[in-house]
């Protein structure tokens, strides 16, 4: 599990993307690069990383569901995801 400090870290990242994204297309769309580079670095979304919601995991990420391997695994397992299913022939 990744340190509270790390996924606080990444929350703050996702906000100031989020309040930037107007700005920032309008600035690329004028083409002012300089105005550009003046915005916080925190606020390009090539800096945020996929990671697991529940633990943090930024490593084996499964876009569809949003969580890690792992968890994935864990949940599917105990019946907590629908429509997943252990395989089996």
């Amino acid at each position: 599990m990744a340190r509270e400090s790390v996924k606080a870290r990444q929350r703050k990242r996702e906000k100031m993307v989020a309040r930037y994204a107007k700005r920032r297309a309008e600035l690329k769309e004028n083409g002012d690069w300089v105005a550009l580079d003046k915005l916080p670095k925190d606020s390009s979304p090539v800096r945020l990383h996929n990671r697991c919601k529940l633990t943090g995991r930024p490593k084996g990420y499964m876009r569809k569901f949003g969580i890690s391997r792992v968890t994935f695994r864990e949940m599917a397992s105990a019946g907590k995801i629908p429509g997943v299913t252990k395989a089996s022939w």
